[in-house]
């Protein structure tokens, strides 16, 4: 190499470890104005929450001892929030197992209705079941059907997008093989496919049962039955021993229906 082919090169790299400086210097700019703006459109005041602390923690001494005398009704009140959350995620795996085959590019039955299918899926997962549960209320009215109607319409299209991931990523081997016989695409699916996938997407079903189990719990605020409307009324109320209670049971039953949960999926996993 001539000094001047050597001189060239230098130059070379010093021209892309500036231009890797300035992109690095512009993306960290980019990002610490993005948190500015963040910061002020989120109106975070650091004052007063220093100055709500004392009041947060008189609520906390008031809440002791909690108040015990309606812990049936809290019961039951769990036990709708529970079922709300069950039967909205059952409902939502069962829609979601076909519309996720649909979505899926590498084995839907009709291509062209792929990416249509996503769509309704982006559709649904991107309304909170809050919302969905509001609507239903005003539907069909006051009650934990509405809250089952919002979580389900929710859960399906969370359910059936990462359940399309799932096949989409799958090793299609043994499909393909079976299909090579002259075997339709259901079949296949049931015998090539489906066994691999069972314990992947039983677990993803579970985890969001958890999911909508504390989900739910809110749920009551509107009207769709539950514990929420239990811990509203104690917020609004200012009664907080009665809202250390719920707070108890709430905690109690999303610690144990996590256990649950994990062990079975630990389970399904290894299997």
């Amino acid at each position: 190499m001539t000094a001047a082919e050597r001189e060239l090169f230098r130059i070379e790299t010093l021209e892309k470890g500036l231009g890797r400086r300035v992109r690095l210097w512009i993306g960290a700019a980019a990002i610490l104005a993005f948190y500015a703006t963040a910061w002020k459109l989120a109106d975070v005041d650091l004052g007063r929450l220093v100055q709500g602390l004392p009041r947060l923690w008189s609520w906390i001494a008031k809440a002791w001892p909690p108040d015990f005398t309606e812990v049936p009704v809290f019961v039951q009140r769990t036990a709708e929030t529970v079922a709300m959350a069950a039967l909205g995620t059952t409902l939502a795996t069962i829609l979601a197992a076909p519309m996720a085959i649909l979505a899926s590019r590498n084995i839907t039955p009709i291509p062209l209705l792929s990416y249509p299918a996503r769509w309704v899926l982006n559709a649904l997962r991107s309304i909170d079941s809050f919302i969905f549960a509001l609507l239903f209320v005003a539907a069909v009215g006051l009650g934990p059907f509405a809250g089952v109607l919002g979580i389900a319409l929710h859960t399906w299209g969370s359910a059936a997008k990462l359940f399309s991931d799932t096949i989409e990523n799958a090793d299609l081997g043994p499909y393909d093989a079976i299909r090579a016989t002259g075997a339709g695409r259901f079949p296949a699916l049931a015998y090539a496919l489906l066994p691999d996938l069972l314990p992947v997407l039983l677990s993803t079903a579970l985890f969001w049962f958890e999911f909508n189990v504390r989900a739910s719990t809110v749920l009551g605020v509107i009207g769709a039955g539950g514990i929420g409307q239990d811990l509203k009324n104690s917020m609004d109320l200012l009664d907080f021993p009665r809202l250390a209670t719920i707070l108890a049971i709430i905690l109690a039953t999303v610690t144990i229906i996590d256990h649950a949960s994990a062990w079975m999926r630990r389970r399904l996993v290894a299997a």
